[in-house]
């Protein structure tokens, strides 16, 4: 295997991730958008009312050269990664091999909670995924503001929240390393102005509404392929209404 290209979806279980390390593979996640292609390209495989990130991966693995593809189906994703893992065992030639994320060592989530812009946290963390090493120790900061939830496909989204924000759901999952550790993608703090998001269509959105009806000071939002200006003045509204300011332009 060594020198292969691997495309990866979701948390592969982190024997995985070692293997793939440990053999030299070049690892690509197949979540995050890889290719200028527009996504309507998938509409041939996938309705167009369908969540955009298994859009995009589909997107992805019919555009990258790749040797093989490690989809996790199990509680740490969803059930519609494993049709869109048949989906994609019919349309290409290369293996593509299910896997089911039950690892459940916690190693930490630093990132989830240091003074850092937003979509910094987010770029680490994904990435974080292709490493079987822990993220170094960060000082935490004071939280002003919380984000719950999966990373968007449209970082954009992420652009105005303070660089004190901390993050929780899904995502937090990710950096610990923990996929389906329901008790840890729940827990948020009910003490700070939180945005909970999933991707439009996507199983989470339930959990992310449920959640956001529960907490004193939440702002439930999904968003589809883009995060279009009309989300992100939600955003801004309610951190201005919050007491939350940012100087942000973008």
């Amino acid at each position: 295997m060594g020198g292969k290209k691997v495309g990866i979806v979701g948390v592969p279980p982190l024997a995985v991730i070692r293997e793939l390390n440990e053999k030299g593979c070049t690892i690509t996640d197949l979540d995050e958008p890889q290719v200028h292609e527009p996504i309507d390209l998938t509409s041939q495989y996938l309705p167009k009312v369908y969540c955009a990130i298994l859009r995009t991966v589909v997107l992805n693995a019919t555009h990258l050269e790749l040797d093989r593809i490690y989809i996790d189906v199990g509680p740490g994703k969803c059930d519609c990664a494993l049709h869109v893992a048949r989906i994609l065992e019919n349309l290409l030639v290369i293996p593509v091999i299910r896997t089911h994320n039950l690892d459940d060592e916690p190693f930490g989530t630093p990132l989830c909670t240091t003074n850092m812009p937003l979509i910094d946290k987010f770029t680490s963390i994904t990435q974080g995924v292709q490493s079987p090493e822990a993220n170094k120790q960060l000082t935490p900061c004071v939280p002003e503001a919380g984000f719950w939830g999966v990373p968007p496909r449209d970082f954009s989204i992420l652009n105005k929240f303070p660089d004190t924000t901390h993050i929780y759901g899904w995502t937090r999952c990710m950096e610990n390393k923990t996929p389906a550790n329901l008790e840890l993608e729940v827990h948020v703090n009910p003490s700070i102005p939180t945005v909970f998001f999933a991707q439009s269509f996507c199983a989470k959105t339930a959990l992310a509404y449920h959640l956001s009806q529960k907490h004193p000071r939440a702002m439930y939002l999904d968003c589809d392929v883009t995060a279009g200006s009309s989300a992100r003045a939600k955003i801004e509204a309610f951190l201005e209404l919050s007491g939350i300011h940012t100087d942000r332009t973008n």
